[in-house]
């Protein structure tokens, strides 16, 4: 949990009731509010979708503005502008930043803090020191005479802000967390690499080539060229027992670097295996007929589940489609048009499961009413299912056929 708080943006729980005497004031409702904009909502209410709308639309022009600076004519016609852009860009951060650090005393795990102990603990988290980061260097640019290059360089730093609204970004920042030590071990193993093959050469090819293998730093160039497989050309060795060595310097390379690929990728996949898991679990118990399994018989059933996000008005089944799953409807609402029937079915709700069991095709259409997430049982899936835990799915089996 600790790591997941440190490089990704606070998780909370759907609701959290204030103190009585804290919504009291006017300024702490104000805060909350805020706080439910930036922090809470993460774009799920109007204002905190435009809010992260603008703030992601003002870090890709900043990086657009970046990379026209470095054009000498754009720079020399558009000069005055860019700058008064990233002046309004500066003064936009710096409000976020402030009002990041204002509503931290809302933030449940710091809830129970001093402000001032809230706030300070706060400031200290990975993407909060990105925020400060962002706009530190403009401030800074003010006291102290800098090059102006390095300044529009350190302006690249905004691009990491987007971490805050890229699940992705957040993946891969907790798998590399996860997983420095084994990372760690990866650069050593190269470092070692390194430092053996161009010793190596450097026996092999000093007499031949004193100009290019004449030292051990001089022939680290060709060996870190050679292990990473990009293989420059610019040094190469002519000797019979150089050329030999290289070879097997070259294979080597090949299998040092695969190890922090393997790394990542395995990582990388085990994190959004777990991400899938807790999100599945959270579904499963918005719906009755899964919730009445205990955690063991969730456990199994859970990796068969696949979730669907659907927005509204999506055709989800249409007449003459093949019964190939059930559908568990987690949020949201479906409407079933049949030639003379229409039902409505609400959050919790089973549908397609007779269909399914009975190897029929769909007669109705289903339509979605609105935003829906929906657990989608293969029927493929469910046959193996119930090969394996007949109990559990003759359960599932008796509850789907009375919805």
């Amino acid at each position: 949990m600790a790591m997941v708080l440190a490089f990704a943006p606070p998780l909370f729980v759907q609701s959290y009731a204030v103190p009585m005497n804290d919504a009291s004031t006017p300024q702490k409702t104000v805060r909350r509010k805020i706080y439910e904009i930036i922090e809470f909502d993460h774009g799920e209410s109007g204002l905190s979708k435009l809010f992260d709308t603008t703030i992601v639309t003002l870090i890709f022009l900043n990086i657009l503005a970046f990379v026209a600076g470095t054009v000498p004519s754009v720079e020399a016609a558009y000069g005055a502008e860019l700058h008064a852009f990233e002046v309004f860009s500066i003064v936009a951060f710096t409000i976020e930043y402030v009002a990041r650090l204002w509503t931290a005393v809302e933030v449940p795990f710091l809830a129970r803090l001093t402000p001032m102990r809230a706030r300070t603990k706060f400031a200290t988290t990975p993407i909060i020191i990105i925020d400060l980061l962002a706009i530190l260097p403009f401030y800074f640019s003010l006291l102290v005479s800098v090059d102006l290059r390095v300044l529009r360089a350190l302006r690249l730093l905004r691009f990491l802000k987007l971490s805050r609204y890229s699940p992705a970004m957040h993946t891969l920042t907790r798998v590399l967390s996860n997983e420095r030590r084994a990372l760690t071990g990866a650069g050593l193993l190269l470092m070692a690499a390194v430092l053996f093959a161009s010793t190596g050469m450097y026996y092999l090819e000093a007499d031949a080539q004193p100009d290019k293998f004449g030292s051990v730093p001089d022939a680290a160039w060709w060996a870190m060229a050679t292990l990473t497989t990009v293989g420059y050309g610019d040094v190469v060795p002519i000797t019979a027992w150089g050329r030999i060595f290289g070879s097997i310097v070259m294979i080597a390379g090949l299998c040092i670097l695969a190890l922090p690929v393997a790394i990542i990728s395995t990582g990388f996949a085990q994190e959004v295996g777990r991400r899938d898991f807790v999100v599945n679990w959270s579904l499963i118990s918005r719906i009755p007929m899964l919730s009445k399994l205990d955690a063991g018989e969730i456990t199994r059933i859970l990796p068969l589940l696949h979730a669907h996000n659907f927005p509204p008005l999506y055709e989800i089944i249409e007449p003459g489609d093949s019964s190939d799953a059930m559908y568990f409807l987690a949020s949201g609402k479906v409407l079933m048009k049949g030639k003379n029937l229409e039902r409505d079915f609400p959050t919790g709700s089973v549908f397609g499961a007779g269909a399914m069991l009975k190897n029929e095709i769909h007669a109705s259409k289903f339509i979605t009413q609105s935003k829906c997430r929906i657990l989608k049982l293969y029927k493929s899936d469910f046959s193996r299912f119930e090969a394996s835990n007949p109990s559990i799915a003759k359960h599932i089996r008796e509850i789907a056929q009375s919805e």
